[in-house]
């Protein structure tokens, strides 16, 4: 049987570099699970492959969508499955931070309709004119089972649940199954950690990188697009802030430095409530190869 290798943990930590290494090690090519990766503007404030990387080792997933395209963790569920299936290659690895789209791969998602144009752009209409609050109620009436565990501050989810809700007539809650789907391969998940501290400077070295980089440009250049669901996203939030006058730059750089380390407190919240994680640090690459090595010679 096929194995999905699921390389994986917070944000900075070394997952790229790791998991070219295994890619170069195994002769296959690496399946990107970074959410906003995928869009093709969103190059240095998603630490997305460079050039030099890219040619070290083939990433599929990265770059293939603009930020304009309606895409979901659904997709990108059906578009991994379907290349795995059609992969002759019986180990295939899958490296990103973005845990839904690992968990869909994983143990697939609910079947949640596509919304319409017509719905979506009509709750966009009235979060403008009526706000968070008037649209929480209305989720508390149509649905309070999801009105309980939603987390309502976060307008997106609060106006996603409601827009199912006036689609199909059925509450969001009758579409979330969290039932797990059978997969034809087996599956081994590899988390990456270090000390706190040492990721941490990680973040910050990061951030500093990526201004040095160019992020400020790169955030004015999509600025028409602020409102796009794919910049509601670390880095580009806070820059958008700053050119609204709102805080100076360094400021808004200190933001992103505290926002992406709290970030990564929240992937590794998720990650270690898996039973079926297994942690290492990134630099011990022969130790995670002798692990595979066993884990093969057991289930192969």
């Amino acid at each position: 049987m096929k194995t999905l290798v699921v390389i994986t943990g917070p944000t900075a930590v070394g997952k790229t570099a790791l998991t070219i290494e295994l890619a170069q090690h195994y002769g296959i090519p690496i399946i990107n699970a970074d959410s906003r990766q995928i869009y093709r503007e969103l190059k240095i404030g998603t630490a997305a492959p460079t050039d030099e990387q890219l040619q070290q080792a083939p990433h599929l997933f990265v770059g293939t969508k603009s930020i304009d395209d309606y895409y979901n963790a659904s997709m990108y569920e059906q578009e991994v499955l379907s290349y795995i299936k059609e992969s002759s290659s019986p180990i295939e690895l899958l490296s990103g931070g973005s845990m839904m789209y690992i968990d869909a791969v994983c143990n697939g998602i609910d079947d949640i309709p596509t919304v319409r144009d017509d719905i979506r752009e009509e709750m966009k209409r009235r979060y403008a004119e009526e706000g968070l609050e008037a649209l929480c109620e209305e989720l508390r009436q149509l649905d309070p089972e999801h009105y309980a565990i939603v987390d309502r501050q976060n307008y997106r989810r609060v106006i996603h649940a409601l827009e199912i809700c006036h689609q199909t007539g059925k509450t969001y809650t009758s579409f979330r199954t969290q039932q797990k789907k059978e997969r034809p391969f087996q599956i081994v998940k590899i988390g990456l950690n270090r000390e706190r501290e040492e990721l941490y400077n990680r973040i910050n070295r990061r951030v500093d990188q990526m201004m040095n980089d160019g992020l400020l440009e790169e955030v004015k250049s999509l600025i028409n697009k602020r409102n796009t669901n794919a910049l509601n996203t670390v880095g580009y939030k806070e820059l958008f802030d700053y050119l609204d006058g709102r805080w100076p730059l360094d400021e808004a750089v200190e933001r992103i430095k505290g926002n992406t380390r709290r970030y990564a407190r929240k992937q590794l919240t998720w990650y270690k409530r898996d039973e079926d994680m297994h942690w290492f640090h990134p630099d011990n690459i022969q130790e995670i190869l002798n692990y595979l090595k066993h884990y093969e010679e057991l289930h192969g």
